[in-house]
């Protein structure tokens, strides 16, 4: 039961102290640690295995393709089934495509086929998951503490991003494991990930719509479009992360082409953006909700700014620095969106409101491959400077679309 409005949390991690909010922040280090390792261990064998950053877009493409199947199925699955059953479907789904990589890297039979199934799989997971794990949280915590717990959702989450590129490094680095091993340790976390899901409430829907899943999907976007504000949320937040975040999906050609360095260096400096992301999320864990707008905007200008100056940075550790700044600001603008937008929304449509948000890591998915094509023809940094000037005009055009929201409607004569 979520906790009672007198009882919601006001310091920085109150919300941990609800045992089954706990145990879901558990559960989600477990099942995104073994992503974040995972993801640099795929980036690094696609390169090695195609060695053009269109092999790598293309395996980001296979995990945007299925999501954009599955993503507006997710939501309403999330809203019509028990979160719980969900949950631990979609992390054993996981778990099983991590194993089978493992095992082919493991016998030498691994081909880039396989990668781009196994994104195709991950993909689906974590479309299922998100709009599951987010509206669970809504279950566990009561409105007025749900600004906190999602920010120290995220601030778990981000956590990982720091632990996950640091094991995969090491992991691949050590010649006895290497790269299938990394992916042993992911099917592992995914497994714990499965147990700690099992220990949850149910998280049964709110009643019954009495519609057909199609119609429960038009519902949830009639929903939105009935509310501006969501409407922007949603948009804004699709614009940037499709355009700013598939900057992640190019560091391994960047580190093996431009600096030249090798595996451990992928890790740490997936690792420093994954620093500046969990020191935003702990600093918004108890910010007011009404300073979220502003934040907001200053954070995807932050994004927008970093990401280019990182992309002009002429040496390695320059660029890492530069890199604590692109994930704080990154992390700090996806987080409030969300924040922002399941407030707003009733939790009968927390589901669907929240696979609508994933539909930027859709777009995100499906602009990895032609962003991929761009930097083998114009070269990764200046790909990535465009990246940063697209985020800057989406971010200026959702502040002015706000501004335009909150004035009143002048007189007519």
């Amino acid at each position: 039961m979520p906790v009672a409005d007198e009882d919601a949390p006001s310091s920085r991690f109150a919300a941990l102290s609800i045992p089954a909010y706990r145990r879901l922040w558990w559960g989600g280090i477990f099942v995104f640690l073994a992503s974040q390792a995972q993801q640099v261990a795929r980036g690094w064998l696609a390169y090695d295995l195609t060695g053009t950053n269109k092999g790598l877009g293309g395996v980001i493409f296979g995990f945007g393709v299925s999501s954009l199947i599955a993503v507006p199925a997710s939501g309403v699955v999330a809203d019509r089934f028990p979160k719980r059953r969900i949950m631990i479907l979609a992390q054993s789904a996981m778990g099983l495509a991590a194993l089978g990589i493992a095992i082919a890297v493991a016998t030498d039979t691994i081909e880039y086929w396989m990668l781009i199934a196994a994104s195709v799989i991950q993909g689906s997971g974590m479309s299922m998951l998100g709009p599951a794990r987010l509206a669970m949280t809504a279950d566990l915590v009561e409105r007025s503490a749900l600004t906190n717990a999602i920010f120290l959702s995220n601030a778990s989450i981000q956590s990982t991003r720091v632990l996950g590129p640091v094991i995969s490094g090491v992991l691949i680095a050590v010649e006895p494991i290497g790269i299938g091993g990394v992916y042993f340790v992911g099917a592992a976390l995914a497994i714990l990930s499965v147990v700690s899901a099992a220990g949850l409430p149910p998280g049964n829907p709110r009643g019954r719509s009495g519609r057909s899943p199609l119609g429960d999907l038009a519902d949830g976007i009639s929903y939105v479009r009935g509310r501006p504000e969501l409407t922007r949320l949603l948009t804004l937040g699709v614009l940037v992360v499709m355009f700013g975040f598939p900057h992640v999906t190019f560091l391994p050609g960047l580190i093996q082409d431009i600096y030249e360095l090798d595996a451990w260096a992928l890790g740490v400096l997936t690792a420093s953006a994954a620093i500046g992301a969990v020191s935003a999320s702990l600093f918004l864990a108890n910010v007011e909700p009404r300073r979220l707008s502003s934040l907001q905007f200053r954070a995807g200008v932050g994004f927008a700014v970093s990401l280019s100056i990182f992309a002009a940075v002429p040496n390695y550790w320059g660029g890492v620095a530069v890199m604590v700044f692109v994930g704080g600001s990154s992390s700090a603008f996806q987080a409030m969106n969300n924040s922002q937008a399941l407030v707003i929304a009733d939790v009968e449509y927390h589901g669907r409101v929240q696979s609508l948000i994933m539909l930027a890591f859709t777009g995100f998915g499906l602009m990895a491959l032609p962003m991929g094509l761009l930097a083998d023809e114009l070269g990764i940094r200046e790909t990535m400077v465009v990246m940063g000037v697209i985020v800057g005009v989406c971010v200026l055009f959702g502040e002015a679309w706000r501004r335009r929201q909150s004035q009143p409607d002048l007189p007519s004569f």
